[in-house]
């Protein structure tokens, strides 16, 4: 059972090609977890929530349509999962729910997480699963 973390980001879909490769190859199940966050930036008031909750959606139906028709085309059993609040606790809870045996995730883009960490050093950091992080 292998666990991909995606969040329509170049470096998700590329860990999600990738997840979706090792599956093939090891006929192995694979799982895309997409986790909805609901950050509200500095600024940024309580009517903008539903245009936020309007884009998660637009992004979750794209990817699981995506895992749909990929996991058809290259021939693996694949199933998207959703869910909201903190990526880093969401894959962990999923990861020990299903159990998984590795998981996949890309490479973080931003620069401040070079300061406090990215999610896939938080991952590493947990260490109770093989890490594959994407660039």
């Amino acid at each position: 059972m292998l666990l991909v973390g995606v969040d329509g980001s170049e470096t998700s879909l590329r860990a999600g090609a990738y997840a979706g490769g090792m599956a093939y190859r090891q006929r192995a199940r694979l799982v895309c977890l997409y986790v909805r966050t609901y950050t509200i930036a500095a600024g940024v008031g309580i009517a903008a929530i539903p245009s936020m909750q309007k884009a998660h959606d637009e992004i979750a139906d794209e990817l699981r349509e995506m895992v749909e028709t990929q996991s058809v085309r290259i021939g693996i059993c694949a199933e998207f999962v959703q869910r909201e609040g903190n990526p880093f606790a969401e894959i962990v809870r999923l990861a020990k729910e299903l159990p998984a045996d590795a998981v996949i995730v890309g490479a973080s883009t931003k620069a401040g997480h070079r300061i406090v960490g990215s999610l896939a050093v938080h991952l590493v950091r947990a260490s109770r699963w093989p890490i594959t992080v994407v660039p």
